[in-house]
Protein backbone atom coordinates (compact mmCIF):
# COMPACT_ATOMS: atom_id res chain seq x y z
CA UNK A 1 0.00 0.00 0.00
CA UNK A 2 1.24 3.01 -0.62
CA UNK A 3 0.65 7.11 -0.80
CA UNK A 4 1.39 9.79 -2.97
CA UNK A 5 1.76 13.11 -1.93
CA UNK A 6 2.21 16.62 -3.96
CA UNK A 7 4.04 19.51 -3.08
CA UNK A 8 2.48 21.56 -5.15
CA UNK A 9 5.04 24.75 -3.84
CA UNK A 10 8.01 26.06 -5.53
CA UNK A 11 9.48 26.01 -2.80
CA UNK A 12 10.79 22.03 -2.27
CA UNK A 13 11.51 22.55 1.59
CA UNK A 14 9.28 25.29 2.93
CA UNK A 15 6.43 25.55 4.82
CA UNK A 16 4.37 23.21 2.28
CA UNK A 17 6.77 20.58 2.91
CA UNK A 18 6.56 20.64 6.33
CA UNK A 19 3.27 20.01 6.44
CA UNK A 20 3.12 17.46 4.23
CA UNK A 21 6.33 16.01 5.97
CA UNK A 22 3.98 15.59 9.01
CA UNK A 23 1.41 13.98 7.47
CA UNK A 24 3.86 11.47 5.65
CA UNK A 25 5.26 10.55 9.17
CA UNK A 26 1.72 9.67 10.32
CA UNK A 27 1.00 7.72 7.21
CA UNK A 28 4.60 5.55 7.35
CA UNK A 29 3.89 5.28 11.29
CA UNK A 30 0.74 3.05 10.28
CA UNK A 31 2.80 0.70 7.93
CA UNK A 32 1.71 2.30 4.96
CA UNK A 33 4.45 3.64 1.90
CA UNK A 34 4.44 6.92 1.05
CA UNK A 35 6.19 8.94 -1.71
CA UNK A 36 6.53 12.76 -2.19
CA UNK A 37 6.49 14.53 -5.33
CA UNK A 38 7.80 17.77 -6.19
CA UNK A 39 5.98 19.63 -8.87
CA UNK A 40 9.12 21.88 -9.35
CA UNK A 41 9.13 25.90 -10.12
CA UNK A 42 9.54 25.81 -13.81
CA UNK A 43 6.04 27.31 -15.66
CA UNK A 44 3.65 24.66 -15.99
CA UNK A 45 1.33 25.44 -18.81
CA UNK A 46 -2.44 24.68 -18.48
CA UNK A 47 -5.03 22.22 -19.98
CA UNK A 48 -6.22 23.40 -23.69
CA UNK A 49 -9.02 21.19 -23.93
CA UNK A 50 -7.41 19.74 -27.06
CA UNK A 51 -8.87 15.93 -25.63
CA UNK A 52 -5.96 14.27 -26.97
CA UNK A 53 -6.31 12.27 -23.25
CA UNK A 54 -9.92 11.20 -24.60
CA UNK A 55 -8.01 8.91 -27.02
CA UNK A 56 -5.45 8.40 -24.51
CA UNK A 57 -6.65 7.98 -21.19
CA UNK A 58 -3.76 8.31 -18.53
CA UNK A 59 -1.52 10.12 -20.09
CA UNK A 60 -1.15 14.59 -21.10
CA UNK A 61 -0.12 14.96 -24.98
CA UNK A 62 2.08 17.52 -23.27
CA UNK A 63 5.21 16.17 -21.64
CA UNK A 64 8.07 17.47 -19.59
CA UNK A 65 6.24 18.45 -17.01
CA UNK A 66 5.46 16.66 -13.52
CA UNK A 67 1.96 16.16 -15.04
CA UNK A 68 2.80 12.86 -16.71
CA UNK A 69 4.68 11.49 -13.60
CA UNK A 70 2.05 11.83 -11.37
CA UNK A 71 -0.26 9.68 -13.69
CA UNK A 72 2.46 7.22 -13.99
CA UNK A 73 2.13 6.74 -10.39
CA UNK A 74 -1.35 6.62 -9.92
CA UNK A 75 -2.83 3.16 -10.83
CA UNK A 76 -0.08 1.89 -8.14
CA UNK A 77 -1.46 4.06 -5.21
CA UNK A 78 -4.18 3.81 -2.61
CA UNK A 79 -4.16 7.77 -1.27
CA UNK A 80 -3.40 10.65 -2.45
CA UNK A 81 -2.32 13.91 -0.89
CA UNK A 82 -2.31 17.74 -2.71
CA UNK A 83 -0.06 20.62 -0.64
CA UNK A 84 0.16 23.94 -1.74
CA UNK A 85 0.88 27.64 -0.61
CA UNK A 86 -1.46 29.79 -0.31
CA UNK A 87 -1.19 32.60 -3.58
CA UNK A 88 -3.84 35.37 -3.26
CA UNK A 89 -6.48 32.66 -1.11
CA UNK A 90 -6.32 30.36 -3.94
CA UNK A 91 -3.54 27.27 -4.64
CA UNK A 92 -0.33 28.52 -6.20
CA UNK A 93 -1.43 28.65 -9.97
CA UNK A 94 1.15 25.72 -11.33
CA UNK A 95 -0.24 23.33 -8.85
CA UNK A 96 -3.96 24.22 -10.55
CA UNK A 97 -2.58 23.94 -13.84
CA UNK A 98 -1.03 20.34 -12.69
CA UNK A 99 -4.01 19.02 -10.98
CA UNK A 100 -6.19 20.07 -14.36
CA UNK A 101 -4.82 17.97 -16.23
CA UNK A 102 -3.92 15.42 -14.01
CA UNK A 103 -7.70 15.01 -13.41
CA UNK A 104 -8.88 15.51 -16.78
CA UNK A 105 -6.31 13.21 -18.68
CA UNK A 106 -6.42 10.27 -15.84
CA UNK A 107 -9.52 11.20 -13.01
CA UNK A 108 -10.37 7.44 -13.33
CA UNK A 109 -7.10 6.21 -12.15
CA UNK A 110 -7.71 7.61 -8.90
CA UNK A 111 -11.63 6.64 -8.29
CA UNK A 112 -12.01 5.45 -4.96
CA UNK A 113 -8.78 6.47 -3.60
CA UNK A 114 -8.77 8.55 -0.32
CA UNK A 115 -7.73 11.59 -1.19
CA UNK A 116 -6.53 14.62 1.24
CA UNK A 117 -5.44 18.30 1.31
CA UNK A 118 -3.05 20.48 2.83
CA UNK A 119 -2.56 24.69 2.99
CA UNK A 120 0.27 26.11 4.21
CA UNK A 121 -0.04 30.03 4.88
CA UNK A 122 1.53 32.85 6.77
CA UNK A 123 -1.38 33.89 7.77
CA UNK A 124 -4.76 33.91 6.48
CA UNK A 125 -6.27 32.27 2.79
CA UNK A 126 -6.22 28.56 3.85
CA UNK A 127 -9.65 27.88 4.07
CA UNK A 128 -10.70 29.19 0.41
CA UNK A 129 -7.13 26.81 -0.54
CA UNK A 130 -8.32 23.99 0.68
CA UNK A 131 -11.79 24.41 -0.92
CA UNK A 132 -10.35 24.67 -4.32
CA UNK A 133 -8.08 21.53 -3.92
CA UNK A 134 -11.15 19.44 -2.53
CA UNK A 135 -13.60 20.18 -5.20
CA UNK A 136 -11.00 17.43 -7.40
CA UNK A 137 -12.00 14.91 -4.95
CA UNK A 138 -15.19 14.14 -5.11
CA UNK A 139 -16.03 14.87 -8.55
CA UNK A 140 -13.53 12.00 -9.10
CA UNK A 141 -14.76 9.50 -6.72
CA UNK A 142 -12.22 10.00 -3.99
CA UNK A 143 -13.50 10.05 -0.54
CA UNK A 144 -12.11 13.22 1.08
CA UNK A 145 -9.69 12.04 4.31
CA UNK A 146 -10.95 13.94 7.95
CA UNK A 147 -9.47 15.52 10.93
CA UNK A 148 -10.88 17.56 13.84
CA UNK A 149 -9.66 21.06 12.33
CA UNK A 150 -8.91 22.27 8.38
CA UNK A 151 -5.71 21.13 7.44
CA UNK A 152 -3.16 23.81 7.31
CA UNK A 153 -0.38 24.65 9.04
CA UNK A 154 1.14 28.96 9.29
CA UNK A 155 4.30 30.13 8.98
CA UNK A 156 7.05 31.89 6.64
CA UNK A 157 9.21 29.09 6.49
CA UNK A 158 9.11 25.04 7.27
CA UNK A 159 10.78 25.62 10.65
CA UNK A 160 7.93 28.28 11.58
CA UNK A 161 5.43 26.16 10.02
CA UNK A 162 6.89 22.90 12.91
CA UNK A 163 6.06 25.30 15.42
CA UNK A 164 2.31 25.63 15.22
CA UNK A 165 1.42 22.60 17.15
CA UNK A 166 -2.33 22.98 16.71
CA UNK A 167 -1.67 22.30 12.79
CA UNK A 168 1.09 19.63 13.18
CA UNK A 169 -2.05 18.06 15.17
CA UNK A 170 -3.83 18.09 12.10
CA UNK A 171 -1.46 16.98 9.75
CA UNK A 172 -0.57 13.54 12.05
CA UNK A 173 -4.53 12.95 12.41
CA UNK A 174 -4.74 13.70 9.03
CA UNK A 175 -2.08 10.75 8.12
CA UNK A 176 -3.50 8.41 10.60
CA UNK A 177 -7.19 8.69 9.01
CA UNK A 178 -5.62 8.14 5.85
CA UNK A 179 -4.08 5.04 6.42
CA UNK A 180 -7.11 4.02 8.46
CA UNK A 181 -9.00 4.36 5.28
CA UNK A 182 -7.28 2.70 3.15
CA UNK A 183 -6.44 -0.35 5.50
CA UNK A 184 -10.58 0.38 5.63
CA UNK A 185 -11.07 -0.07 2.32
CA UNK A 186 -8.68 -3.03 1.68
CA UNK A 187 -10.98 -5.20 4.16
CA UNK A 188 -14.10 -4.01 2.75
CA UNK A 189 -12.43 -5.33 -0.43
CA UNK A 190 -10.96 -8.37 1.08
CA UNK A 191 -14.64 -9.01 2.64
CA UNK A 192 -16.13 -9.20 -0.80
CA UNK A 193 -17.76 -5.56 -0.02
CA UNK A 194 -18.38 -4.47 -3.72
CA UNK A 195 -17.30 -0.82 -3.56
CA UNK A 196 -19.65 1.73 -5.52
CA UNK A 197 -19.21 2.10 -9.18
CA UNK A 198 -20.53 4.36 -11.68
CA UNK A 199 -23.60 3.74 -14.22
CA UNK A 200 -22.60 2.95 -17.66
CA UNK A 201 -23.06 5.02 -20.05
CA UNK A 202 -22.32 8.20 -18.57
CA UNK A 203 -24.77 10.53 -18.91
CA UNK A 204 -23.43 13.79 -20.32
CA UNK A 205 -26.12 16.70 -20.07
CA UNK A 206 -26.33 20.43 -20.68
CA UNK A 207 -29.29 22.57 -20.70
CA UNK A 208 -29.17 24.14 -24.58
CA UNK A 209 -32.10 23.09 -26.99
Amino acid sequence: MKVLLINGSPHENGTTAAGLSEVAAAIEADGIETETLWIGKEPIRGCTACFACVKKPGRCVFDGDAVNEILGRAEGIDGLVIGSPVYWASPNGALLSTLDRVFYAGGALFYGKPGAAVAAARRAGTTATIDALYKYFPINGMPIVPAQYWPMVHGRKGEEAHKDIEGMQVMRLTGHTMAWMIKAFKAADDAGIPRPAPETPRAWTNFIR
